[in-house]
C-alpha cells in the first residue's frame, strides 16, 4: 500500500497580497465593463468585438478557422459558427473554405470590419493607458508586485 506524503500547507497570503489581488481584479473588471460598453456603442455585442480582435490579432502563421476562433473566445464550436454568421451578415467578416482542407472555414475581416475594429482599438488603447497609470506606470512591475505579495507569507495555516 503506497504511503501518503504530507503536503506542506501554504502560507496564508498577507493583507497586502489580498489588497493587491483585489485591486488588480477590480481594474480588470472595470476595463472589461468599458470594453463591453464600447462594443455596444459601436453596434456590436461584446463577443462579436472579441471575435474581430481574435481574428485580427492571431499569431503569425495561424489561420482564423472556426476551431481557432472557438478556442480564442473560449466558446463551443457551434457558438463560434453563429458569431461568424452574424458578423458575415453584417458585412464585417468574410468566410472562405480553406484551400488545402475544404472541410475548414477560414474567416477574414472585411474592410468595414477592419475599420470598426480599428476605431474600437483606439478607444481601448486610451482606456488601457488609464488602467496602467492606475496600476502603476510599469504594468509588469505592478503585476509582479502582486504575485510577489502572495509569495510573502502572512501567517501559516495549521
Amino acid at each position: 500500500m503506497p504511503s501518503r506524503t504530507r503536503r506542506k500547507r501554504a502560507a496564508t497570503p498577507s493583507p497586502v497580497a489580498y489588497r493587491a489581488l483585489a485591486e488588480f481584479r477590480y481594474q480588470i473588471r472595470r476595463f472589461l465593463a468599458f470594453s463591453e460598453r464600447a462594443a455596444r456603442r459601436a453596434g456590436l455585442e461584446p463577443r462579436q468585438h472579441q471575435l474581430l480582435l481574435a481574428v485580427k490579432g492571431l499569431p503569425a502563421g495561424r489561420l482564423a478557422t472556426i476551431g481557432e476562433i472557438a478556442e480564442r473566445l473560449q466558446v463551443r464550436h457551434h457558438s463560434a459558427v453563429e458569431l461568424v454568421g452574424r458578423l458575415a451578415a453584417a458585412g464585417l467578416v468574410r468566410r472562405r473554405r480553406h484551400p488545402a482542407d475544404r472541410r475548414q472555414v477560414v474567416v477574414r475581416l472585411t474592410a468595414r470590419g477592419e475599420a470598426v475594429l480599428a476605431d474600437l482599438s483606439r478607444h481601448h488603447a486610451a482606456e488601457l493607458r488609464v488602467l496602467l497609470e492606475t496600476l502603476g506606470r510599469a504594468p509588469g512591475l505592478a503585476f509582479a508586485r502582486m504575485v510577489r505579495a502572495f509569495d510573502r507569507p502572512g501567517r501559516r495555516r495549521g
